[in-house]
C-alpha cells in the first residue's frame, strides 16, 4: 500500500485524517458508529484533536535509478514518482517533467524502483 498524506489513530486504529484546525476528521470506507457518509465508500468522524492518539503525516518513498523519489501513486506497472534530491541536472538527464518551480515529476516502472518503504515525517 503506497501512502501520502495524513493518519490518524483513535480508539487504537488507524484511520486516513485531515487536520482542520482544533479537529481531526477520520476517514473510513465503511459505514461505522458516528461516521458520516460523504460519498460512496467515504465516511468521515470529525474529532477534537484532542481525543487523537497519535497524528503524523507518512509517505512512501523509493530509489529509481539511484535518486530519491516520494511515490504520488501507481498505475498498472508505474508508479508516479516526484524527485527529491534537489538537482537540476538530474531531473534534466532523467527527463522528469517540470511540474513547478523545482519540482519534478516522472513515471517509473515499478520494476526499476527499489528502497519502497513508508516513513512517517
Amino acid at each position: 500500500m503506497m501512502r501520502d498524506g495524513y493518519v490518524a489513530r483513535w480508539q487504537g486504529r488507524e484511520y486516513q485524517a485531515s487536520p482542520d484546525g482544533d479537529d481531526i476528521r477520520l476517514y473510513q470506507p465503511e459505514p461505522g458508529e458516528g461516521f458520516d457518509e460523504v460519498r460512496a465508500g467515504r465516511y468521515v468522524r470529525v474529532l477534537p484533536a484532542s481525543e487523537i492518539e497519535d497524528l503524523a503525516y507518512v509517505r512512501t518513498t523509493c530509489t529509481w535509478q539511484g535518486q530519491p523519489f516520494i511515490v504520488l501513486g501507481k498505475h498498472d506497472a508505474w508508479l508516479r514518482v516526484e524527485y527529491t534530491g534537489g538537482r537540476w541536472p538530474v531531473a534534466e538527464a532523467m527527463r522528469l517533467e517540470v511540474f513547478d518551480f523545482g519540482v519534478y515529476q516522472g513515471w517509473a516502472p515499478a520494476a526499476e524502483v527499489t528502497d519502497l518503504r513508508e516513513q512517517r515525517v
